[in-house]
């Protein structure tokens, strides 16, 4: 486990685009695993801004993401739908069909969730799987729990999580309390993983993850057990590493 910390969240998110153009350019078809929330959001913006400077081309990457609220409508201004267009796949040569967002819409989820697991698969695995971390070590909608699911599967979303995502929805009460998310096996068949977290608010988490034992209770623990992961952190969040 390879950890980068810098200065501020301008830094990591500089940082983390780098890292993903260099999977881009070194391989034109590559499949990227992507992440929403406000952490790569300047992950994003800087790549953006690669494509239109004549860097980058999208025009061969498959993408597939981590997870979406369960029953939310794909244009509901929070539905992760909606923030990967916004925020990436409407400024960048990206061919449609190879996006892959969750549907958390869909009549058979068991089914649904398969045949994600299946695409990934199909398209060879993902190259590069960029995470987030939640406060309590969540990644992707992985909760902490007694037991963990190997493959893409329905959640629930623990109190904790809701009233974080809360922020984001004009009341608590609209926070979709389901989603439907890449288990951790699926994550973890990853050939490279990039983990982002800035903040004091991720501080306990990362140093969880990072030194903490392998739990369920810290779904991000299990990182420790990959053979390529690097987490780039801001000093806030690298706080309370050694």
């Amino acid at each position: 486990m390879k950890i980068i910390v810098v200065e501020d969240y301008r830094e990591m998110s500089k940082k983390a685009a780098d890292i993903v153009a260099s999977q881009v350019i070194l391989k034109n078809d590559s499949v990227l695993g992507l992440a929403t929330g406000s952490t790569p959001e300047g992950m994003y913006s800087r790549l953006v801004e690669m494509h239109r400077e004549g860097t980058l081309d999208f025009s061969s990457i498959q993408s597939f993401n981590l997870d979406e609220y369960l029953g939310l409508d794909p244009e509901h201004s929070q539905s992760y739908h909606h923030y990967m267009h916004h925020h990436l796949f409407n400024h960048i040569n990206t061919d449609p069909n190879n996006v892959h967002i969750p549907w958390g819409q869909a009549s058979d989820m068991a089914a649904y969730c398969r045949n994600y697991d299946q695409q990934i698969a199909a398209a060879g695995g993902i190259d590069l799987q960029v995470l987030g971390i939640g406060g309590n070590g969540h990644i992707g909608f992985n909760e902490p729990d007694e037991f963990l699911s190997a493959g893409t599967h329905v959640v629930d979303l623990t109190e904790e999580t809701v009233e974080a995502n809360s922020r984001f929805f004009a009341s608590r009460d609209e926070v979709p309390k389901k989603a439907v998310t890449m288990g951790m096996g699926s994550i973890m068949k990853a050939k490279k993983i990039l983990l982002l977290a800035s903040g004091k608010g991720k501080a306990q988490a990362i140093k969880d993850t990072v030194s903490g034992n392998v739990s369920t209770r810290v779904p991000a623990s299990f990182l420790q057990l990959h053979g390529d992961v690097t987490l780039i952190l801001d000093e806030e969040a690298a706080a309370l590493l050694p």
